[in-house]
C-alpha cells in the first residue's frame, strides 16, 4: 500500500521517533509499504517519520535495479570518521538538492525486519543515505545542514508553491 509522504515544512517531520519495542507483523507490514512507497516515489531512502509513523524505522535501496533493499530498525551510528560532501535530495523536500557534509565512513547497529541484530559499515552513497534517514528519525531534515540564507529561501519558495 502506498503511503502519503509528508512535505517540508510540515511540523510532523520534526517529531523525534520512538524506539520500536517489538518487531512484529505490523512492523513488517509497514516495512513492505514503506519500500513500495519509496520505490514508487522514486527514492533511495525513506524514514517512518516521513510517512507520519514516529518510530525508529528506515528503508533504503541505493541500487539501480531495486535489488538491495535494506531495513534498519532502531538504527544508531556507533562509529564514524572522515568527511564527505554529497549532493542530497529528499522525498519530503521535492525537487530540491544541495550539498551536505557528512561522515565519509560509518558503522551502524540495527535490527532487521525479523528482529535480528546486525552491524553494517557504509560509506559514500549508502553511508550518506543512512545518516540522512537517521536524521529524519531525530526530527532533522537535510536542509537543516544548510546556511540560514538557503533555509530561508527554500522556506519562502515552498510556502509560495503551497499557496
Amino acid at each position: 500500500m502506498l503511503l502519503p509522504i509528508l512535505h517540508y515544512p510540515d511540523k510532523r517531520l520534526r517529531i523525534k521517533a520512538a524506539p520500536i519495542a517489538k518487531v512484529d507483523d505490523s512492523i513488517r507490514s509497514l516495512v513492505k509499504d514503506m519500500f513500495e512507497t519509496m520505490y514508487e516515489a522514486p527514492g533511495i531512502g525513506l524514514a517512518a517519520t516521513q510517512v507520519n509513523c514516529h518510530i525508529r524505522l528506515i528503508v533504503i535501496d541505493t541500487s539501480d535495479d531495486k535489488s538491495q533493499p535494506l531495513c534498519l530498525i532502531n538504527p544508531h551510528i556507533i562509529e564514524k570518521d572522515g568527511e564527505l560532501e554529497w549532493s542530497e535530495g529528499c522525498l519530503s523536500v521535492p525537487n530540491y538538492y544541495e550539498c551536505v557534509t557528512r561522515a565519509n565512513h560509518i558503522k551502524v547497529k540495527a535490527l532487521d525486519q525479523h528482529g535480528k541484530a546486525f552491524e553494517l559499515e557504509a560509506q559514500e552513497l549508502l553511508g550518506v543515505c543512512i545518516q540522512h534517514e537517521i536524521d529524519h528519525l531525530d526530527g532533522i531534515l537535510f536542509v537543516d545542514h544548510l546556511s540560514k540564507l538557503k533555509q530561508r529561501r527554500l522556506l519562502e519558495k515552498t510556502r509560495k508553491a503551497q499557496q
